[in-house]
């Protein structure tokens, strides 16, 4: 049972939900925002990897005239590395989006993420000291909920229509 979703996917099911326990919110992040949230990374990426492509050449080509062969090889890892930040990392953060869900219920916050083994991660509500509120633009943002010593900071990206799980995670820290 709950009271409020966002997006237009059907009901996340939640198996990890106790009993007695209230669905409040669900979402999902918005696909395009999720998928480029990095996007500096990427733009730095596609800097490195021409960077890195003119070394190769450069390398094979002194591979040639000296005719030492790992000359050519040593700029391998780190275009490797550029082409993961040019475009890797948004195909993997694409393929992820699916398996991206928030929730918060009347006893805690839950996030489930993970491209190849799902993680869900949660946090009681009474534990959370402070959050963020990041916006992306009107209706479109990042909340950022840290909990009490040794809890972890959940980020829950690119959340359309933030203001209600941000009314609810304020009303839980006024209820302490």
């Amino acid at each position: 049972m709950f009271m409020d979703t966002d997006n237009r996917t059907t009901p996340i099911s939640w198996p990890s939900l106790q009993a007695d326990e209230l669905l409040q919110w669900e979402g999902r992040p918005a696909p395009r925002c999720y998928t480029f949230r990095q996007w500096r990374h990427a733009l730095f990426g596609l800097v490195l990897t021409a960077t890195c492509g003119f070394w190769m050449v450069l390398g094979v080509q002194q591979a040639a005239e000296q005719g030492w062969p790992w000359l050519a090889w040593i700029p391998l890892p780190f275009l490797g590395y550029a082409l993961w930040l040019a475009c890797g990392q948004l195909v993997a953060a694409r393929l992820e989006w699916d398996r991206v869900a928030y929730a918060i219920t009347d006893q805690r916050l839950l996030l489930r993420r993970g491209l190849w083994r799902m993680r869900e991660v949660s946090l009681p509500l009474e534990r959370i000291t402070w959050f963020r509120l990041q916006p992306h633009g009107e209706e479109l943002g990042t909340l950022q909920v840290r909990g009490g010593e040794g809890d972890p900071v959940l980020i829950m990206h690119c959340i359309e229509y933030p203001r209600r799980p941000a009314e609810l995670l304020e009303k839980a820290i006024k209820a302490k």
